[in-house]
């Protein structure tokens, strides 16, 4: 995979890039990932590596498996079988003496969870706590953080996804979609996470506040995080994404740079996707 490139296709340094240009490390790596709910195979065998600063969009028609991908990444869904490889700790999925799929070090799974982020479709914000208390309960109860020290963190993170002061304050019912969004892009900053995972964040949002959310998330590619994002925005796959990843039946159907991938596709069934999807 070639270098994060800006909207004309231009290498894009990164904070993870050096100036002589040497090999960026592997970030996260998926073997071969499996799920199945009762028969019905989901993922058949799905293979993925981000490198430090990669922005992967993974496209694909709705039932195409693109977010139960994202949620075994994170094992909220539980895979088959598979293994994922995150800052140099690899978790395989085995089985069990009745063949049921199991997990061998459930101490190094929270770790590698730890290191892993998730914005989600419908914001996930919890109702009953300010937006201050959202981005900072997990930074104190998993990252053992002082509330002084998750506090100013929160702060910063709150700022750098565009809110403005007094806003903390506030409870989610009281914000737009937009701004809840963005508090749960900072609650995910927050943990300061190696990989970031965006599961369709704008699908939830009326058409006019989708900008104000995109705009966010370009402007962390552009800082270096490294990000796999499942979304229906061609825009920001063509754009901002330096791999396109597009997933049909549970299979990896094309990939590649988004100018192969979205300008000049090989797969009928790719070339049918994008029909009226690209302005």
């Amino acid at each position: 995979m070639t270098g994060a490139r800006d909207a004309r296709g231009r290498h894009r340094s990164t904070k993870h890039d050096d100036d002589q240009g040497r090999r960026r490390m592997d970030k996260l790596t998926v073997d071969d990932l499996h799920k199945k709910f009762g028969d019905n195979e989901v993922l058949k065998g799905i293979s993925l590596r981000a490198k430090a600063g990669d922005v992967i969009s993974i496209i694909g028609s709705s039932g195409s498996g693109k977010s139960t991908f994202l949620r075994c990444i994170n094992f909220l869904e539980q895979p088959c079988s598979g293994a994922i490889t995150l800052g140099g700790e690899t978790i395989r999925v085995t089985r069990d003496r009745r063949g049921a799929p199991r997990i061998g070090d459930p101490k190094q799974l929270q770790l590698m969870r730890v290191k892993l982020a998730m914005v989600f479709q419908h914001f996930n914000l919890w109702a009953h706590m300010t937006v201050l208390e959202n981005v900072t309960e997990a930074p104190v109860s998993v990252l053992g953080l002082s509330r002084a020290e998750a506090d100013a963190r929160a702060r910063e993170y709150l700022r750098k996804v565009g809110l403005a002061p007094g806003v903390e304050a506030k409870y989610p019912s009281h914000l737009s979609g937009g701004q809840q969004q963005r508090v749960a892009i900072a609650r995910a900053l927050a943990m300061e996470p190696e990989v970031m995972l965006f599961d369709e964040p704008t699908s939830a949002l009326d058409p006019e506040l989708v900008g104000e959310v995109l705009k966010v998330m370009q402007a962390l590619a552009e800082e270096g995080r490294t990000m796999i994002v499942v979304t229906h925005e061609m825009g920001f796959a063509r754009n901002v994404s330096n791999h396109v990843i597009f997933l049909h039946q549970g299979r990896i159907e094309e990939e590649g740079h988004p100018q192969d991938v979205l300008v000049h596709p090989k797969s009928e069934r790719l070339s049918q996707f994008l029909s009226g999807r690209l302005k």
